[in-house]
């Protein structure tokens, strides 16, 4: 079998719509076969303070998102799967451009969506957090608290958006939502968890290694400019 080999972009802060953009045009890139990187890419992120909605979630009226936005947050429906969230400084984003062809095995979103949460276990697990899914919630989460959210969407076999994972993140901007749309269960974050300061890039690199291990496949640090065809 082939070796799958996936770039992996660190964008560092950016926002959100900038995010879309990028994402939109490597998924059109990869379907096309416009990229070099045709098994897919990983793109690493952090956001400015965000609330999104996902394409399932109709309960947010126009006043919710006013509240929202008074709050000093930006709001924004998605077509990612899942319910309302919240993004911000603190929290690591992976967003898998990915071809699911690339696997060579039968498609299917299931598999996919339950290898990333197994990646994030793992991760955990590298940094002594006992993680578990919680069915038929979706994430990850420790005890009754989510520390990693997932919402992925997919056409023509390419993956667009991923997981949210809460390192030093302000939690308090969960309060002001039903996180994804769960009643009575909270949320957490690494440095929560661990009792000390937990930044994105102390866990950038135990996510990627989770990554190519769940994954079977090997990552390479590229920039946008390598993404041409």
């Amino acid at each position: 079998m082939s070796t799958v080999n996936i770039g992996v972009i660190n964008l560092g802060r950016i926002g959100y719509l900038a995010s879309l953009q990028l994402q939109s045009k490597l998924a059109s890139s990869i379907k096309e076969r416009k990229t070099k990187w045709q098994d897919g890419v990983l793109l690493l992120l952090e956001y400015p303070s965000l609330y999104t909605v996902g394409i399932r979630d109709k309960s947010y009226t126009a006043s919710d998102e006013l509240r929202l936005r008074n709050l000093g947050a930006e709001f924004h429906r998605t077509d990612r799967g899942g319910l309302i969230t919240y993004h911000g400084p603190g929290q690591l984003i992976v967003y898998p451009i990915v071809n699911l062809k690339c696997w060579r095995r039968p498609l299917s979103i299931r598999w996919y969506v339950e290898s990333l949460e197994e990646t994030v276990i793992r991760l955990c697990r590298s940094m002594g957090v006992s993680a578990h899914r919680y069915p038929p919630y979706p994430g990850i989460w420790v005890g009754e608290r989510k520390l990693c959210a997932v919402g992925v969407h997919a056409s023509r076999h390419v993956t667009t958006h991923g997981v949210a994972i809460n390192c030093n993140t302000d939690l308090s901007w969960f309060k002001h939502i039903i996180p994804c749309g769960i009643e009575g269960k909270g949320v957490t974050s690494f440095s929560e968890l661990l009792l000390r300061d937990i930044k994105i890039q102390d866990i950038i690199l135990p996510f990627c290694d989770a990554f190519q291990e769940t994954f079977s496949c090997k990552l390479h640090n590229i920039t946008i400019s390598d993404l041409d065809g």
